[in-house]
């Protein structure tokens, strides 16, 4: 389980398709083989590591549905370890289980903010909401507004300087994890009506 806040950046220093080596510093400090760590707001398992790097293993069904498949070594992606028991939860619960990668449409300064739009892929539209959390990239986000194919988040300058969310621009892939509570009342909701029609 992840809250969402990026703890550093690291650099993909390779990637293959049976797994990343990630060069860090900070996630390094007390983790372990065997951990999970969320790279770019994926949950993956921690199999090698080094005095400056940690390796991941990557399974097919991972590159199909994130945006591993697009980086490239040098990329920075955002990494968060594991909650621990006493932790704080300075975002909202992430689980680090993506659902669907999507373009950024566009970008736009808002004051001193920046105001991202990104495409909102069909299957999730029931679980995006205004004013809901969203995990991208592993960034605990509030969603602004939501348009039948669109959604809008904004970044504070914080976020843009401590994510690699600062490099947005149209094109580039975002990993998406909806909020699961709202997944579970949706999913609720869709069996009871469900349930009731075939009365």
């Amino acid at each position: 389980m992840f809250s969402g806040i990026v703890e550093e950046l690291g650099t993909l220093k390779a990637c293959g398709e049976r797994g990343l080596t990630i060069s860090a510093s900070l996630v390094l400090a007390d983790l372990e083989i065997k951990d999970s760590v969320a790279v770019d707001g994926i949950c993956l398992t921690v199999t090698e590591m080094g005095p400056d790097w940690f390796y991941v293993d990557t399974m097919p069904e991972t590159l199909r549905r994130t945006r591993l498949g697009s980086l490239k070594p040098g990329d920075k992606v955002n990494l968060e370890r594991s909650l621990p028991n006493q932790g704080r939860i300075g975002g909202h619960m992430v689980q680090g289980h993506i659902e669907a990668a999507a373009p950024v449409l566009n970008v736009t300064q808002d004051g001193m903010a920046l105001q991202v739009e990104v495409a909102l892929p069909q299957e999730l539209r029931s679980y995006i909401i205004p004013k809901g959390f969203i995990a991208l990239n592993g960034v605990s986000l509030t969603i602004i507004d939501v348009l039948a194919d669109r959604f809008t988040f904004a970044l504070i300058p914080y976020t843009q300087e401590h994510t690699n969310l600062g490099e947005a621009q149209p094109g580039m892939l975002l990993n998406i994890e909806s909020d699961i509570i709202g997944r579970y009342v949706v999913q609720h909701l869709q069996h009871y009506v469900g349930q009731e029609t075939s009365v």
